[in-house]
């Protein structure tokens, strides 16, 4: 049963895409503490800590770490997946995301409805793609998954880890990844997508 934190108005406005100011506010206040800590901002990270938690340091040297550096990372990541729940139970909208009518546009063009409120009382994922009950929904967030997951670690970094705390850095290796995101960003939106959207 769900425990309404806010009023409803303030839940819809909660709910919604806050103004780029803010998360442009977060985000620096959040890359200077890191990096007064001596840390850097990323997420990917976490599978190595994972790995080694789970005992692969035993067999490949790569994995054996020294916990104690590594608290923060376990601490950012169940703060991450504890603050998902939170947002789910008990800020959810049962009112569809706001986005751009030329976007609801191209999706409708690719089949992809409109993510208007369903029977779970969450507004925000279009069923057409995130939809578990299909054979190409299990596909595509398990072929999706190991791509994100092989190429953070491939590219020694995620979207987060060079975006923000590589550039942050004037890391140049971090522009030269970003300038492949947007690329690859491109290719998956105008080709490869509408591309796998065909079947």
């Amino acid at each position: 049963m769900k425990v309404l934190l806010l009023s409803p108005q303030w839940l819809v406005a909660i709910s919604q895409p806050w103004h780029w100011a803010v998360a442009g506010a977060a985000l620096t206040l959040v890359v200077f503490l890191m990096n007064w800590l001596g840390k850097r901002f990323g997420i990917s990270g976490s599978y190595e800590v994972a790995c080694s938690l789970l005992g692969a340091g035993r067999k490949i040297s790569f994995f054996r770490r020294d916990f104690k550096e590594d608290i923060w990372v376990i601490a950012f990541v169940l703060g991450t997946i504890g603050g998902g729940y939170i947002a789910v139970h008990f800020l959810s909208s049962d009112q569809p995301v706001v986005i751009s009518q030329q976007t609801i546009d191209y999706l409708a063009g690719l089949g992809i409805s409109y993510p208007g409120s369903d029977s779970k009382g969450l507004g925000m994922l279009p069923d057409t793609i995130f939809n578990l009950s299909s054979v190409k929904g299990i596909l595509l967030s398990v072929l999706g998954g190991l791509l994100v997951g092989f190429g953070a670690r491939y590219g020694r970094g995620c979207t987060s880890g060079h975006a923000i705390s590589g550039l942050a850095n004037l890391q140049l290796p971090s522009l030269i990844t970003v300038i492949g995101f947007f690329i690859g960003g491109l290719l998956m939106t105008h080709v490869i997508f509408p591309w796998i959207m065909s079947f």
